[in-house]
């Protein structure tokens, strides 16, 4: 499970062992976490965070979707 990116106590990370789905990326803090697809950035699943938070976390997904595509393609060599 790389480790991506911390940001105010987001970890965003990936699964090495996702490659055939869509580009997404996990997003994790204290008990809540949910999974993000990256082309569009949308919200695929949700577990525990507030609505408020999910607007913060996808705006953080939007800002820093470039790094976040760039560790995958890197990570899993196809261009994902």
């Amino acid at each position: 499970m790389p480790t991506i990116l911390r940001i105010n106590g987001y970890r965003f990370y990936f699964y090495s062992h996702e490659p055939n789905e869509p580009p997404h990326v996990h997003v994790d803090k204290g008990e809540a976490s949910l999974k993000a697809w990256l082309a569009p950035v949308a919200l695929a699943r949700n577990l525990g965070y507030r609505a408020h938070e999910l607007n913060v976390i996808l705006t953080l997904v939007r800002e820093h979707r470039v790094t976040l595509v760039e560790a995958r393609h890197e990570h899993f060599g196809d261009g994902r």
